[in-house]
This record gives C-alpha cells, sequence and structure tokens, in this order.
C-alpha cells in the first residue's frame, strides 16, 4: 500500500512539506478510536528473543527510531504503535529555534537517501515537556539535547546543555548528547575530547542529584577519524565507571563520495537513510547484543553486534 499509493502521492510534495503532512495524518489517526490499537496489532510484534536490557533498561527489541522524525516531542506515542522499542525525541534545545533557510532537505532516490541540512529545528524543550505532562509516554523515551545555535561562547554553551538535561530529567528515561550535527555550525567541534569534558562533566555531576538514574549517551559523527575515536573511548576510561553510559554513532555522515548529487550544491550537507552496506562501521560500539534480522536504514539501535553484517 505505502509503495502502490501512499509514496507517490507524498513524492509529489518537497520532503519537508512530506514530512509535515506525515505528522498531520499521525495526528488525524490518534484522534480516531481504535487506530493505536490496530496498527500495533498490524506492526507490533512480542518477540521474548530480541528483548535486551541495556544501560539497565529493558528493551522490547534492539530497534528504536533516532531522533530528528518527531524533533519537538509531540508523537512518540503513535509513532511507537509501528513496532519501535523506544523513541528518540529531539534534537532539543533549550529555547525554539527555526533551523537553516529552506529549502533545506533533498531526496536522492537514486541512492535511497536523503541529504538533510535541518538545522536542529524544533520548538524547544518546554514545548516538549507539555506534551509528555498532556499525553504521558507509554514506550521508552530518549532525549536528543543540544545547544542552541545562536550559542557562540563555550559559557552560553555548558548553559545550554546543562538546562536542557535539568529541565527534561524527570521525563524521558535517558539521554542523547548531541556534539555532531554538521548542520549547525560549530557543532562538530564539541567532539573534541577537551570540549566534551567541559559538556559531560557537568551534567554528570547533576546527574548525581537526582533519584533516578538516567543513561547518558553520547551522538558522536561516523566521519570522526579513528585516533579522535581512541581519544574520546580512553578519556571515558578515566571517567567514573559507566560514566557516561555510552557512545552512539549515528547513520548520517558528511560523506557524498558515493552519490549521485546531479549538479546540486548539497556537498556541505548531511546524508541521512544511506544503504549501510557500504558504511565502515568500525567505530561503532556495538558488543551488548546480536542484532536478527533488522533493515538498519532508518533506525536506530541500542545494543547491536554488527560485526556479521
Amino acid at each position: 500500500m505505502y509503495r502502490q499509493l501512499i509514496r507517490p502521492i507524498l513524492f509529489k510534495f518537497s520532503p519537508e512539506t512530506a514530512h509535515n503532512l506525515t505528522f498531520k495524518g499521525l495526528g488525524l489517526l490518534r484522534r480516531i478510536p481504535f487506530a493505536g490499537k490496530l496498527m500495533k496489532l498490524i506492526y507490533s510484534h512480542k518477540t521474548p528473543s530480541l528483548s535486551r536490557n541495556v544501560f539497565g533498561i529493558n528493551f522490547p527489541s534492539p530497534v528504536g527510531l533516532a531522533a530528528g522524525l518527531d524533533k519537538n516531542g509531540e508523537f512518540y506515542n503513535e509513532l511507537s504503535w509501528f513496532g519501535f522499542s523506544f523513541i528518540e525525541i529531539g534534537s532539543l534545545t533549550p529555547e525554539a529555534q527555526p533551523g537553516n533557510p529552506k529549502p533545506r532537505l533533498f531526496r536522492l532516490p537514486q541512492d535511497n537517501a536523503i541529504i538533510n541540512r535541518m538545522g536542529i529545528n524544533n520548538k524547544g524543550i518546554q514545548n516538549a515537556i507539555r506534551h509528555i505532562q498532556k499525553d504521558p509516554p507509554k514506550t521508552i523515551i530518549a532525549a536528543s539535547i543540544a545547544k542552541n545555535s545562536t550559542s557562540a561562547s563555550d559559557e552560553d554553551t555548558i548553559a545550554d546543555y546543562k538546562k536542557a538535561f535539568s529541565y527534561m530529567y524527570d521525563f524521558v528515561d535517558m539521554f542523547t548528547i548531541n556534539v555532531s550535527c554538521p548542520n549547525v555550525h560549530g557543532l562538530q567541534n564539541l567532539q573534541d575530547v577537551s570540549y566534551l569534558s567541559d559538556i559531560l562533566d557537568p551534567l554528570l555531576d547533576l546527574r548525581i542529584c537526582y533519584d533516578a538514574y538516567k543513561p547518558i549517551l553520547v551522538k558522536v559523527s561516523p566521519d570522526i577519524p579513528t585516533e579522535e575515536l581512541d581519544e574520546i573511548l580512553k578519556k571515558h576510561e578515566k571517567w567514573l565507571k559507566g560514566e557516561p553510559d555510552g557512545e552512539r554513532a549515528v547513520l548520517s555522515c558528511c560523506d557524498l563520495s558515493d552519490c549521485d548529487l546531479s549538479g546540486s550544491d548539497l556537498s556541505k550537507s548531511n546524508l541521512s537513510h544511506c544503504d549501510m552496506r557500504h558504511c565502515d562501521m568500525r567505530g561503532c560500539d556495538m558488543r551488548y547484543c546480536n542484532m536478527i534480522g533488522c533493515d538498519l536504514r532508518y533506525c536506530n539501535m541500542i545494543g547491536c553486534d554488527l560485526s556479521g553484517c
């Protein structure tokens, strides 16, 4: 039904318009009685062998929906209807921000890929909190948090992460610290070990003040050089055991060398949803469990061993 009917209709619109129309459709669907139960009946399947306990959280399966789709934390329950074991909302910034100028999302149908230079457009953490209070999550929620694009100084950057972390702490199950979005000027520089310490140490100190323990993961770029990744991992060994809880190499990169850009000026954009058969996964720490029969192109993985892929 999707490929024959829905996809051709959505492809008549720009990618961002299609994205917004999809969420309007979800908004209508959630108003229909028993629609959620029907979607779960079709798409959600409980398979005990796929369940995983990672970071102290019991995941029904290793496959969740990564940040970037539910940017504002408004459709986590509806998205969970489609079989995801957790939903990552965001990335969220302390204050709302419009992101980069349009157009900023482009299709590469011949490569089964999307070019993304959105710039972390979102309505801010307070909007997400209001929705979570109004519609309590019925699934595991991770919050991806980032600094506002207007925060240029080191002090403002650290303050942004502390504010987003402390405000969201009571409303989500885990955190991803986004320091690697290539579409926000200067954000990838925060992957440097010294910057990471300045950002993470205050968050780890804040976590001690709360009764409930929430895992913290760090989102790094798959384009990061191996030696820099090794340096980050060595630094983590010097932190207290379990702090932070892990690294996450996201499945979007800046290397467009294998893509047909058809003359477009997209060389400085971010490639998402690409065919992972050609990706170098050596930078990913996925040692906790096994992936069984999952299409990885559109998903976020918790604790998956991809060594055999």
